[in-house]
């Protein structure tokens, strides 16, 4: 650390270490973890610790900013200062390690704009363009305090500075998004390149530093398309590549959304189903097997997962039809909610084959005493309710599809009328397919007023569904005389 340089404020070796709740924990939960490891940290490793944001014990110690005021070169004079004594640890200065700043906030994403220039003063200019601290006003004018008065940059909840990268041979803009609420990535992105433009650079690519949500790369990518007045009724891997693209996240290494987004981390390909995850010829084999799951409600919510999906493409179709160029919100709406319920679909493929296993671990719980007999049989009512739950869950799902459909076969690009009527088919196979479980299931219930209601109401379902599909293949059968 003594012979340490670099562009980024630093206090310490391991500078800061933050607890992020990102899934199955509270903030509360990150507030205790940070403050036993800044114990540990203080009275072990004899590393003085301060802790910030939600596990601040000062007000003023909140921001990381004000934390790392004076950074590494700066600690001992800091130290002996009664304001600034550490949360955890001695107030000695360790000049092997420096300072360390834990605490816990939410996500955090750390993003860097790339610029065709070496100038760090230039890139520092939009740096205080966009970051919400702007600039000193070149006025000299002072607030009520005395202090220099700031103009703000355009972008809330962003910290950013301009440096200069030896390894890449260009300036960039580092950024950290601190509520990416407030300001999402693909803002800041825009913000920088009009402020770059405005000074004669360009933006040439980006950077994500770390992690970033899911939901993040998304709205990039629906951002865009609307920018393109393109439908964003798109897969969720199709929009990730528009975001990629469209920010230059690939410019200077791969972007491996496996690798870069914390979901596709945290759960990899089981993030997906076992069934869903198969290629189609490798579906079809398990379902063909000796197994009896994958079975008829598996294929039920399949079925109906690939008829919204011939209509999302009609509409997607529709969208950039020649001609059309004023309708493309319109079928871009209807596209969006087909994506959704195909991804709703989808998942219960695997869920009605979760479903029957559940069913037989049930009956296979032991049963030798008063008890086990009791617990037994509450599982497999739970699980035969659930075995019910979930295919008429398909059922709702494919009905809500055949609005969507007809839809497309009205007022759909005409040269994918036909689509939209094996779409429909599709559909109210699943309808009366999932239904079959539901039957065969409700006879398990011992509750029979519930097992007789839910068949009821499956079988309004099942005949509004052959009532749209008639309605829907009236419809093609006209086009196509």
């Amino acid at each position: 650390m003594r012979k340490h340089k670099g562009e980024h404020p630093r206090m310490g070796a391991t500078d800061v270490c933050p607890f992020i709740p990102v899934a199955n924990v509270t903030m509360a939960d990150c507030i205790s973890c940070a403050k036993k490891l800044g114990e540990r940290v203080g009275n072990e490793l004899q590393i003085p610790v301060y802790l910030y944001e939600s596990a601040a014990t000062q007000p003023e110690r909140k921001n990381l900013a004000n934390v790392r005021a004076g950074e590494y070169e700066g600690i001992e004079q800091k130290l002996q200062q009664p304001e600034w004594q550490p949360d955890f640890g001695k107030a000695v200065f360790n000049a092997k390690s420096g300072n360390c700043i834990i605490g816990a906030r939410d996500f955090l994403v750390a993003f860097n704009v790339n610029l065709n220039t070496t100038s760090v003063r230039r890139a520092n200019s939009i740096a205080f363009d966009v970051r919400e601290n702007g600039r000193v006003d070149p006025s000299g004018q002072k607030d009520a305090n005395g202090e220099p008065l700031r103009i703000p940059g355009t972008c809330k909840s962003v910290k950013a500075i301009g440096w200069f990268i030896e390894e890449y041979g260009i300036a960039q803009i580092s950024m950290n998004l601190t509520n990416i609420n407030v300001t999402p990535v693909h803002i800041a992105f825009n913000e920088v390149n009009k402020s770059a433009t405005k000074r004669g650079i360009r933006v040439t690519g980006s950077e994500l530093v770390g992690l970033i949500p899911l939901q993040c790369m998304l709205d990039a990518g629906k951002y865009f398309l609307e920018q393109q007045q393109r439908s964003i009724g798109v897969s969720d891997e199709e929009l990730i590549r528009i975001a990629i693209k469209s920010m230059g996240l690939d410019e200077l290494a791969d972007f491996n959304p496996e690798e870069k987004i914390v979901e596709y981390k945290l759960y990899g390909k089981e993030r997906f189903g076992k069934l869903i995850s198969m290629n189609l010829r490798a579906f079809a084999n398990e379902t063909a097997s000796e197994s009896p799951a994958p079975g008829g409600g598996s294929i039920a919510a399949y079925v109906g997962s690939l008829g919204i999906s011939l209509a999302t493409m009609v509409a997607n179709l529709s969208s950039h039809k020649k001609g059309w160029d004023d309708r493309w919100k319109e079928f871009s709406d209807y596209a969006e909610k087909g994506q959704q319920l195909k991804d709703q679909l989808l998942k219960m493929v695997d869920e009605d084959t979760n479903a029957f296993n559940q069913i037989m671990a049930a009956f296979a719980l032991p049963k030798s005493n008063e008890e086990e007999k009791n617990n037994r049989k509450k599982a497999i009512q739970d699980a035969t309710l659930n075995a019910i739950n979930i295919p008429y869950k398909v059922m709702e799902l494919s009905l809500s599809s055949m609005e969507i459909i007809k839809a497309m076969a009205s007022i759909g690009n005409p040269n994918s009328v036909t689509d939209a009527g094996v779409g429909a088919l599709c559909a109210r196979t699943a309808v009366i397919g999932a239904f079959l479980n539901v039957k065969i299931n409700a006879g398990g219930l011992s509750d029979k007023a519930a097992a007789a209601q839910k068949i009821a109401d499956g079988e309004l379902l099942v005949t509004q569904a052959e009532n749209l599909e008639k309605e829907i293949l009236a419809i093609v059968n006209s086009k196509i005389k």
